[in-house]
């Protein structure tokens, strides 16, 4: 038995991480959002889901009569989607404001203004922070908007539009990168430490060696935290790198022998800008990140980044869209979609080699695949061919009919 009486540690659950931060935890897994979409990696990712999603065409379409679909460019929403989506912002930056909020703080909202008819007319995003909700006692969602000049601004559920990340209540989305704060903490303090060593020009930390005893800290000039101090302000900096050092009394410099490489200092930066790139579910390449890449795999990352990364974010908005900004009877014969086909068409001979096949197989007319190359249309262009050697079933047993009648 062990012979010593065990202190009875006693715990407190919190996940307050300031509580945490005050009672001495050393990790703690937080990082914040404001310095962690700074960080390189994070921003490009960030840039490259947000610009290439709010560059692709949005758009309203109508439901035709023959199972088809049609812009519906008579319509209000239209114009709000495509080009101006309120009095100061375009389509372009309203959409990608809402996106960046959605990938940093997991929420974005924007106030929907609407004319007589219902319909919208314009989308005013809110700046991330100013706004909090709350469910109503009948399960429906109310809005507070805390405005800049002091008041306040209560909306409905169907004055807003409301994106969210992944959400675990049904109200608020969460933040990606407080969900992987672990690793966004870990990116921020290596490239807090990579400063650091920048500021003193990457020379190494060392020992001021003294042959004797130094005087009592705080007694005298010669104590130890006066020549420490006295030697960092002389000498540490990147502006003091070639300053001559004189030791006199038997002092030397000794530095220390680790440096980035014996630590794996940068491999292990790599590896954690690799982590921010699978937080977003963005390919390396597209965030700058080109240690493996090859001239074929970079096509193959960019169709990744549409199929795997874009089109689940693409989903994510259309959806919020149709509920927030079509009634129910509308989205019978409205329905608004990203035109993701720009970024999957490859390269020049890859689209007309699609083309031709389209155009060869009978499904593709003339001016069709003009359309798609923004040309005008052609006289005969929108009769569709077929080869000859492909017929349909009933066809052939048309023509094996009339033959063995012939040969009757």
């Amino acid at each position: 038995m062990w012979p010593f009486n065990k202190k009875v540690e006693e715990r407190i659950a919190s996940s307050d991480p300031f509580l945490g931060e005050f009672l001495g935890a050393r990790w703690q897994a937080r990082a914040d959002i404001e310095k962690a979409s700074g960080h390189s990696v994070a921003h490009a990712c960030i840039s490259a889901i947000t610009g290439n999603l709010s560059a692709v065409p949005l758009k309203l379409y109508r439901h035709t009569d023959d199972g088809g679909r049609e812009p519906a460019s008579d319509h209000p929403l239209y114009d709000v989607l495509q080009t101006q989506a309120s009095p100061t912002l375009t389509a372009f930056e309203a959409r990608e404001w809402l996106a960046a909020n959605v990938l940093m703080y997991g929420n974005a909202v924007a106030r929907i203004e609407r004319n007589g008819r219902g319909q919208v007319t314009s989308l005013h995003p809110l700046i991330a922070g100013s706004v909090t909700v709350e469910r109503l006692g009948s399960g429906r969602l109310r809005y507070k908007h805390a405005q800049q000049n002091g008041g306040t601004e209560v909306l409905l559920q169907e004055e807003v539009l409301h994106l969210r990340y992944r959400t675990s209540d049904g109200v608020l989305g969460m933040s990606p990168i407080q969900i992987a704060a672990a690793t966004f903490g870990l990116a921020l303090s290596q490239q807090d430490t990579a400063g650091s060593a920048a500021e003193n020009s990457f020379r190494p930390a060392g020992a001021l060696v003294f042959p004797e005893k130094l005087a009592v800290a705080g007694k005298g000039a010669g104590n130890a935290e006066d020549i420490v101090a006295k030697f960092k302000s002389k000498f540490v900096g990147s502006l003091k790198a070639n300053e001559v050092m004189v030791l006199d009394g038997g002092a030397k410099f000794e530095t220390f022998s680790f440096n980035s490489k014996d630590s794996e200092f940068l491999e292990s930066r790599k590896l954690s800008n690799m982590d921010i790139c699978r937080v977003f579910g963005v390919p390396p390449s597209v965030a700058g990140i080109t240690d493996n890449s090859t001239y074929s795999n970079v096509g193959d990352e960019s169709r990744a980044l549409v199929t795997r990364c874009l089109a689940p974010m693409a989903k994510r908005v259309e959806q919020a869209m149709n509920v927030a900004l079509l009634t129910t009877e509308s989205r019978k014969s409205f329905f608004i979609e990203h035109d993701m086909a720009a970024l999957l068409r490859g390269d020049l001979t890859a689209q007309y080699n699609a083309y031709a096949v389209g155009r060869n197989n009978g499904w593709l007319s003339v001016n069709e695949i003009r359309k798609f190359l923004n040309m005008g249309k052609v006289v005969g262009g929108d009769e569709y061919v077929v080869p000859l050697n492909v017929t349909s079933l009933a066809a052939a047993n048309d023509n094996k009919n009339k033959i063995d009648e012939a040969a009757a």
